[in-house]
């Protein structure tokens, strides 16, 4: 694998939109796996990111660690690491462009799912409190049962199935995580420390899948340890962008560059 200087500075570009992505804007995360994948063949490249993102998980987490909802972490890894197996089993059965466009497909139905939802007009509160649930803690039991109601039992099941086959297939993933934690009504500080302690678990989950299948090999990560820096210094924009970022239009972005995410991978 050579790269001339144009390529590299693609690379370079992308890597920092890693580190942007991991700490600054999360929906940003699609383009560079677009951009990488113009670098070289698609599953080629989700072996060769997969030590960049690493490495904007661990600074992502070091920053906003202490903002994570562990809740929401928990009802949706053991599913995604199914979906890694998946993945992995698909990895060898399908071609770049199916691949896309199944990716695709999933991004864009879930983002329309989420703004009908969002649009729908809200059930008053009392709804969701049975006739036993006075006091304190069948308020905090409503609550509960209203999240689950709302979004329901199908929810984390089926986002992380689908993010775990997609990050193992594509590195698509942001998208779908963007999603559940908007669906969740996380601010920004959480989503982004959710985001990232899930991620982190999950890449680390999916290194050996990716060397088994030879998509991280000795020659790409000569390349890693060039880009490593690129990354940290997108990391550093991506802490200086998130607090001057309001959280109407935080969130709006990441939905607006998840549909665009799923546009692209499906027109190619």
């Amino acid at each position: 694998m050579t790269f001339d200087t144009p390529m590299w500075t693609l690379a370079v570009i992308a890597a920092m939109l890693v580190g942007l992505a991991k700490t600054g804007v999360p929906g940003i995360g699609m383009l560079f796996v677009a951009i990488f994948a113009m670098l070289m063949p698609t599953k080629q490249s989700s072996g060769f990111v997969l030590p960049l993102l690493i490495v904007g998980d661990i600074v992502a987490v070091l920053s906003y660690r202490q903002h994570t909802e562990w809740k929401y972490l928990w009802r949706l890894f053991p599913w995604a690491a199914a979906g890694v197996g998946l993945g992995a089993l698909a990895m060898n059965r399908i071609n770049n462009r199916q691949a896309q466009l199944l990716v695709g497909s999933i991004i864009v139905t879930l983002v329309v799912l989420h703004v009908v939802r969002k649009w729908r007009p809200a059930k008053p509160a009392g709804a969701v409190v049975s006739a036993g649930g006075a006091g304190a803690s069948g308020a905090a039991a409503s609550v509960a049962s209203a999240e689950v109601s709302e979004h329901g039992v199908w929810f984390p099941p089926t986002i992380g199935v689908l993010a775990g086959f997609t990050t193992l297939v594509a590195n698509a993933a942001g998208p779908l995580m963007a999603i559940y934690l908007l669906a969740m009504r996380l601010p920004k500080l959480a989503f982004v420390g959710t985001g990232a302690v899930f991620f982190l678990l999950l890449n680390l989950f999916k290194v050996p899948f990716m060397v088994g299948l030879e998509l991280i090999t000795t020659d790409s990560l000569r390349f890693n340890l060039i880009l490593i820096p690129a990354v940290l210094a997108g990391a550093l924009i991506g802490r200086w962008v998130l607090p001057r970022v309001s959280q109407e239009w935080f969130e709006r972005l990441a939905l607006i560059l998840s549909a665009g995410a799923g546009l692209k991978l499906l027109i190619g």
